[in-house]
């Protein structure tokens, strides 16, 4: 038997290209499908794009309510420390009051007396006012009103016995102006300190506002602009409006946002740098000329034996000046005249003294002539006083922000960018179905 075999026709040969080159492959198909798919990536990527551009929103709002609680805080910690200040001031210079009167013996003058009571009483209030706005500082201020205590008790025994005329009298003063410099005026430095400490730290918080905010923007426009490519690749069309539109409102929130706690940041600066450094300085002049007036007192007091109050007063003196000369000169430039003025009429008060005279160098000290010690360091002190207050005020109305509708707008803004991202790039999704 023959067994036939039949063999299939062969394949008809490729057909050539029109140009003679072979035939293209067919492209690969794209995913129709899934987050890769051109639907899906635009709802992915359109959700990115809303959700950033709103994230950026309350970044926004989050930078600028941290701002302005920063600067309350910065107000309130240059108040306490201010405070505090005045405070130390009262003390140190109803200790001035009380050494300069002991000089007189027996009774001595009414005015320095209630010199001596206002003081000790202004001081007293101030550090009860402060123990219950400063609960941080609560426990140091009351250990300072024991030892205030201790220092009012120890100036009445002095008192007591310089009215009889005993020696013993010189000892309880010196024992309580210890008291005042080693224990009293050195806790409230370090509470004085530590305020200062949160001034500088609320300001650096205040500081960083403004370039946290543009930072945050910035990362959130490359981000939109990575959607924007990616969407323009797979749609063919350059520009997508909601995109284009949220943007916009980025761009927006960086501008207002960026000018707004910029111009509070750099107000606040000045407010630092100017009144605030210039009513610390005044304020500690202020402790330091009287702290150089007790100085006084206690080298005649000594009599022959207190060169070493008589340099204290020189150094307290001097940096007095530095202080007023530098910061303070802003709130009173004469504020150096005045207290130049006082201390040329202590030299007059040395040369008494030096010469011998010690009855005329006290007498000089505690003179009701115009133009005498007394009238000058009165002079001095109310003018010091009065800048102070100044200052204090200025601080106060120059501390504030552009207030809390600027961080809900920033919001604002972003939200409405995030819907116009989303919705932008929905039309384009209605395109796939």
């Amino acid at each position: 038997m023959t067994t036939t075999v039949v063999s299939s026709p062969p394949s008809p040969p490729p057909t050539p290209h029109p140009s003679g080159a072979p035939a293209p492959a067919a492209p690969s198909a794209r995913p129709t499908s899934g987050w890769r798919s051109t639907p899906g990536g635009l709802r992915v990527w359109g959700a990115v794009a809303a959700v950033v551009t709103a994230l950026t929103g309350l970044l926004g709002l989050l930078t600028a309510t941290s701002q302005s609680a920063a600067v309350d805080g910065l107000r309130d910690s240059a108040a306490q420390l201010v405070g505090l200040q005045d405070a130390r001031n009262q003390l140190v210079a109803a200790d001035a009051a009380a050494t300069t009167a002991f000089l007189v013996g027996g009774l001595e003058p009414t005015d320095l007396r209630a010199s001596y009571d206002a003081a000790l009483d202004a001081g007293a209030l101030a550090l009860t006012q402060l123990a219950g706005s400063g609960p941080e500082g609560a426990d140091g201020l009351a250990q300072v009103s024991a030892d205030l205590t201790e220092y009012s008790g120890l100036v009445a025994q002095a008192r007591a016995n310089n009215r009889q005329g005993f020696p013993v009298a010189s000892a309880y003063l010196e024992e309580a102006s210890t008291v005042l410099r080693e224990d009293i005026v050195p806790a409230l430095d370090e509470l004085v300190a530590a305020e200062q400490q949160r001034v500088d730290d609320e300001l650096a918080a205040v500081r960083t506002a403004t370039p946290t905010l543009l930072v945050v923007v910035l990362l959130a426009l490359v981000a939109l602009v990575g959607v924007q490519v990616w969407v323009a690749r797979r749609t063919r069309r350059t520009f997508n409006g909601g995109l284009v539109a949220a943007t916009v409102m980025l761009l927006a929130v960086a501008v207002i946002g960026g000018s707004t706690l910029g111009s509070a940041a750099s107000r606040t600066s000045r407010v630092h740098d100017g009144s605030y450094a210039a009513t610390v300085a005044t304020s500690q002049a202020f402790a330091l000329v009287n702290d150089a007036r007790s100085m006084e007192a206690f080298t005649l007091i000594r009599r022959g034996s207190g060169a070493a109050y008589e340099e204290s007063f020189v150094a307290g003196t001097e940096q007095a000046r530095d202080a007023l000369a530098g910061d303070g000169s802003r709130l009173d430039p004469s504020l150096v005249d005045r207290l130049d003025a006082w201390v040329a009429a202590h030299r007059d008060v040395r040369a008494l003294d030096d010469a011998g005279d010690w009855d005329g160098a006290v007498a000089l000290v505690t003179s009701d002539d115009p133009a005498a010690s007394p009238a000058l360091f009165d002079d001095l002190s109310t003018s010091l006083t009065a800048a102070v207050d100044s200052g204090s005020a200025e601080v106060a109305d120059g501390l504030h922000t552009g207030g809390p509708w600027v961080g809900w707008l920033l919001a604002i803004f972003a939200v409405i960018g995030g819907l116009l991202a989303w919705t932008g790039l929905r039309a384009r999704r209605e395109e796939y179905r």
